[in-house]
């Protein structure tokens, strides 16, 4: 057997046995600062990453560490509270390994969240916005020999983000009347903070906001043929005309997505209570 489903099955045997043989309807994948909504998750079990065989440790900012099961939206869910970067210097093996897991412990929806900086100039600190696309500069996570049990070797992404949650979600917001963005999100390696001449190339490629995270979970979703919703917390606005003493600081940018974490957490709810 190839080493990486080894990996893959021990820890799903491992969080089996902690769920009680309980199957989560949607995994979740909280980003920096979004960790609340885990706290609105009912009858919770916590379980740490460290106890999970194969796991690694979630060093970045804003990202507590553990999977959090429980019913949100009426449904039995799994949250992982805090993902893994490849910036942190892990392999893309295992900064998707969570999603391999969850897909074999039988979700059916992936959400995705992160903090990124608004490179739309009509972006503002606090904006939720729906992907409806990304832009990929990271390493791609199926690079090597397919896993053949997950999906084909060449997986379409023509519709990396689910259409029908996407016009759930729009309906929802407009009944509670928040405001929703939507556009693209563009992954690069970091650590680094993007550079003003960045800013406007990846702007001028058709970006509306830049992260570090995200897009290789939903490929390796999406290689499993599990339908995805994702949203990014506008925390900075990515421009290319700062102040001269402007710096852009990590635990400002978990503060604000604090500050919106509650009204994502109320939009995933009322999706996740559609499904």
């Amino acid at each position: 057997m190839d080493t990486r489903m080894e990996v893959i099955n021990e820890a799903a045997a491992y969080l089996s046995q902690r769920l009680q043989g309980k199957i989560p309807c949607s995994g979740i994948v909280l980003g920096s600062g979004l960790g609340k909504l885990a706290d609105k998750i009912e009858n919770s079990i916590v379980i740490k990453y460290s106890d999970i065989p194969g796991f690694v440790r979630s060093t970045a900012t804003g990202h507590k560490g553990n999977f959090i099961a429980g019913y949100l939206g009426g449904k039995f869910v799994l949250a992982m509270q805090g993902r893994f970067h490849f910036y942190e210097g892990y392999p893309m093996e295992k900064v998707v390994l969570p999603i391999r897991v969850m897909v074999k412990l039988g979700i059916k929806v992936l959400f995705v969240s992160n903090a990124a900086g608004g490179v739309n100039f009509d972006f503002k600190v606090g904006d939720l916005m729906i992907i409806r696309d990304h832009i990929n500069l990271l390493p791609n996570p199926l690079i090597g020999p397919n896993l053949d049990e997950f999906g084909p070797r060449f997986p379409d992404m023509t519709r990396p983000y689910d259409p029908g949650l996407i016009k759930k979600a729009k309906e929802i917001a407009a009944s509670l009347d928040l405001e929703l963005k939507e556009g693209v999100y563009l992954a690069s390696t970091g650590p680094t903070y993007e550079t003003p001449a960045e800013y406007k190339f990846y702007r001028s490629a058709g970006a509306d906001a830049v992260g570090m995270s995200t897009i290789p979970e939903v490929i390796v979703a999406r290689h499993s043929s599990i339908p995805v919703f994702g949203i990014s917390v506008i925390t900075n606005e990515a421009h290319d005309d700062y102040a001269e003493d402007y710096v852009n600081d990590g635990e400002d940018v978990v503060k604000a997505a604090d500050a919106a974490a509650d009204r994502m957490t109320m939009l995933f709810t009322k999706l996740i209570e559609t499904l």
